[in-house]
């Protein structure tokens, strides 16, 4: 059979068996062992285990259990109290700045864990109920949390984009600052969102009362008015924050400066991480660190059987030369090389609606790799695209990890109420990859500045 053919075989093969509610890592492995006694020799079967060996045999894969380490020590104290807090006593006095200050605080609080589905839920319980109090929309301050948690896995340290580089073999340091300045910008763009459907809702009138301002209105003046924000309070909320932001950029700055692996800033992180819970909030308790390290092996070993098996089903394909016969395929076609990105950008959104971030990651990556380097684009900013690309997936159906994760955290708010305020921000994820597109330097200036890239 030829390499298309076999191709086809293994999609077909892995859906199906995603299609039956077969978990994510043994679909994959399932589909290797498949491809392995229908194309290849039975004598393979043999090196399955060495396969699985070997792709976990990496240091820099350590780097994921530390990171999802840190990510639930942060999720298990107030740190996500203190960066709402801070938010909105710089940002309420601006129109919606209190939902603004919710988008802010996701990001950041993304920055300290990596992890789309901790940020919703650490801010969306603190943020949701403060939100509903000041006369917010269900809409508006569900789809604010559902759309900021998606920053997650963009803004560093992420586990998407360790493991885009483990697949691709790019360098994790420039991935991480690459997503630096992307992530800012779709911050900045969310708020302009929050901005404008504020003033929006706003101008509706009030269904008892023609003459309100708003839904929610009076309330929520009233609260703003009973509010006395100094400029004292402000400085000493960042102060609070101070410390969790030193920590990020010392991260970063290790990394980048080349003083420390991956796996070692990460392990430095998260024992920076611990150590300052434990001096800042006093509140960690044995019970408290027990939850924390189940709660961190079993989300590393559910990504650790992922990527084991994924490199499996990787490997196999390349013995079948899929990916290289793909890249051929392609070249000989002569296709403009973004009509190619196009349409591997829908790819992406396809496999996006309904397997999350990192199996998608896993699963393509070394497939579209030889692809895109054939083309002449830059690897380092693909993956901020592919990343940027994925996060669409978390906020749309019938997956959408976030959604059902607001929902969980806010049983009170309905489902179409969650959907109906997370759309606009799957347009707005969709402009920010055309903008990254049409102006790559958005994603390469940074990593190029500070890693001499050409």
């Amino acid at each position: 059979m030829s390499s298309a053919g076999a191709g086809l075989f293994l999609i077909v093969s892995l859906l199906a068996l995603l299609a039956l509610g077969v978990p994510v890592a043994f679909a994959l492995g399932l589909t290797a062992l498949f491809a392995i006694l229908l194309f290849l020799s039975p004598a393979e079967l043999n090196f399955f285990g060495e396969f699985v060996f070997e792709s976990l045999n990496n240091f820099t894969l350590l780097a994921i259990p530390l990171f999802i380490f840190m990510g639930a020590i942060f999720g298990g104290s107030k740190a996500s109290v203190d960066l709402f807090e801070a938010g909105h006593l710089w940002l309420s006095r601006i129109r919606g700045g209190l939902a603004m200050s919710s988008v802010v605080a996701c990001s950041l609080f993304a920055a300290l864990c990596g992890s789309s589905a901790a940020t919703a839920a650490a801010i969306g319980r603190v943020a949701i109920p403060e939100m509903s109090k000041r006369g917010y929309s269900p809409r508006i301050s569900s789809g604010t949390i559902v759309a900021g948690g998606t920053l997650g896995i963009l803004i560093p340290p992420s586990v998407t984009l360790i493991l885009y580089g483990i697949a691709t073999e790019q360098s994790i340091g420039q991935l991480f600052i690459a997503g630096i300045v992307p992530g800012f910008v779709l911050t900045v763009m969310f708020c302009g969102w929050v901005f404008v459907a504020a003033r929006r809702e706003a101008g509706r009138p009030d269904p008892q009362s023609q003459h309100s301002p708003g839904p929610g209105a009076a309330v929520a003046q009233r609260v703003r008015d009973a509010e006395r924000i100094y400029w004292r309070d402000r400085f000493a909320a960042l102060l609070k924050v101070l410390p969790f932001l030193s920590l990020i950029v010392g991260v970063l700055a290790v990394l980048y400066l080349g003083l420390a692996t991956p796996s070692e800033a990460a392990a430095v992180g998260a024992l920076l991480a611990f150590l300052m819970v434990i001096v800042v909030y006093r509140s960690m308790t044995w019970r408290r660190i027990s939850a924390i390290l189940l709660e961190s092996t079993r989300e590393s070993t559910m990504v650790m059987m992922i990527v084991a098996f994924s490199a499996v089903l990787g490997t196999v394909m390349s013995f079948l030369a899929i990916p290289q016969d793909l890249a051929l395929l392609i070249t000989d076609l002569q296709l403009n090389r973004w009509v190619v990105m196009i349409a591997i950008n829908l790819v992406l959104l396809a496999l996006g609606l309904f397997l999350p971030p990192v199996s998608v990651i896993l699963m393509v990556a070394p497939v579209f790799f030889p692809v895109i380097v054939e083309l002449g684009f830059d690897p380092i900013w693909f993956g901020i695209i592919m990343s940027v690309n994925l996060e669409m997936g978390l906020i749309t159906p019938p997956v959408g990890l976030n959604l059902y994760v607001v929902k969980g955290i806010a049983p009170e708010v309905p489902l179409r109420d969650i959907l109906a305020g997370s759309l606009p921000y799957v347009a707005i994820i969709a402009l920010a990859i055309v903008l990254f597109s049409v102006f790559p330097e958005i994603v390469t200036w940074l990593p190029d500045a500070l890693f001499g890239g050409g």
